[in-house]
């Protein structure tokens, strides 16, 4: 069985490894020259660690990592704590699997090295994708024409294979843009800070936790917005994330003066499909499903997509990769679809205004804490587990 991955970000490795498990042979094809290091942390639920250990790479992105034992919620003005929900030793025995917090890098490293160099091609842009009843083909930049009989789009917000597959409908704005920052986490000791915080205000919000070990805070302000630029690399300019938290709690304040340099990045989704795949080509990731990252389920979702897609091609000949396929999409668009609306939810809830709203937000939140171990959030961790199925309660 060949097959080709086209994106080589989280989602097309983790693709590329699954598949391999399968009995694949895989060629993945990435534009850029060379892999860069984004400096921003990623976090990964249980069911995103689940897919690691299954890969064999738990324990060399654990070893780079974060556990965090509880997340606790702040109000924006005074840094009161709302409520706070356990993670650590607890979370890892309910869910199978351990909640880390990475250095994108280093996830995307162990990725990497998993993945035998010949397998992937960089400086290697798709300019496009077509098929037969036989095998489908991608054509690249410099006019090779390659054959597989299944191919994988996972390139991103912007993908343009969906566009080839689907038509034009571009990457959605979500009025929303974020402030990010890495610092030596030793910088911000003397703030007393919690190891994992989400401060809510009025069209804002502030998330810090460590990375790396806990030797660098990762630092991310969203803010509402009419307008960003998509990019990683788009810095803002200096004091202006001072100025969009005027009036925060002062350890928030401290902590974006003493940021160093910030970048500032749009966050954009895509439209939810109605499916993901005709014939032998199918989208993954954020290609299909991208969200507002205020569930920290992104990475997680695009890892599912890559187990489950494992598991429907073990075995299967060539002639039954389309049914493959549909199999893959009917257990993974339902549970992405809805993730992906949840994590939007969630946007709106963390940034009521000031009043009866926010009022009976924490109210709630802090009733739901009293009664349960783990957040709302923590539902997602549950579905479409690729290893045994879990229906412990949450």
């Amino acid at each position: 069985m060949r097959a080709i991955v086209v994106g080589a970000g989280i989602g097309g490795l983790a693709a590329a490894l699954s598949l391999r498990r399968a009995g694949c042979e895989v060629t993945v094809l990435e534009r850029t020259p060379r892999f860069a290091e984004i400096g921003a942390g990623i976090q990964l639920a249980p069911n995103a660690t689940r897919v690691l250990r299954r890969l064999g790479l738990l324990d060399a992105v654990a070893a780079r990592a974060a556990r965090p034992s509880r997340l606790s919620f702040r109000t924006w003005s005074d840094g009161a704590e709302i409520c706070h929900y356990t993670l650590g030793r607890a979370a890892e025995n309910a869910f199978g699997a351990p909640y880390l917090q990475v250095h994108r890098a280093d996830l995307h490293r162990a990725l990497a090295a998993a993945v035998p160099p010949r397998t992937v091609r960089l400086d290697t842009a798709v300019v496009g994708i077509d098929q037969d009843d036989a095998s489908a083909h991608v054509t690249t930049e410099r006019g090779e024409r390659l054959a597989a009989d299944l191919v994988v789009a996972a390139d991103g917000v912007r993908s343009a294979a969906r566009e080839r597959l689907f038509g034009a409908d571009g990457a959605v704005f979500s009025h929303t843009a974020a402030y990010r920052a890495l610092l030596p986490a030793e910088a911000v000791a003397d703030l007393e800070l919690p190891e994992y915080g989400i401060w809510l205000g009025p069209d804002r919000h502030f998330v810090h936790y460590r990375v790396r070990g806990g030797e660098l805070l990762n630092v991310v302000a969203v803010v509402g917005a009419e307008s960003a630029r998509e990019s990683w690399t788009a810095r803002a300019e200096p004091g202006e994330q001072l100025r969009e938290f005027d009036g925060w709690d002062s350890r928030v304040l401290s902590l974006l003066e003493r940021a160093g340099q910030v970048f500032r990045y749009g966050i954009y989704t895509r439209a939810p499909l109605a499916r993901w795949n005709i014939g032998r080509v199918t989208l993954l990731g954020d290609s299909a499903h991208a969200m507002v990252p205020f569930q920290a389920q992104g990475a997680a979702q695009a890892f599912l997509d890559a187990a489950v897609l494992g598991d429907v091609l073990a075995g299967v000949t060539p002639a039954e990769v389309p049914d493959a396929l549909d199999r893959y999409v009917r257990r993974r668009l339902p549970t992405a679809t809805s993730v992906q609306a949840g994590s939007a939810r969630t946007g709106e809830d963390y940034h009521l205004p000031d009043g009866p709203e926010a009022q009976a937000r924490n109210a709630r939140m802090a009733a739901y804490a009293a009664e349960r171990e783990f957040g709302p959030h923590a539902a997602a961790w549950e579905l479409d587990a690729p290893d045994e199925p879990r229906t412990r309660p949450v």
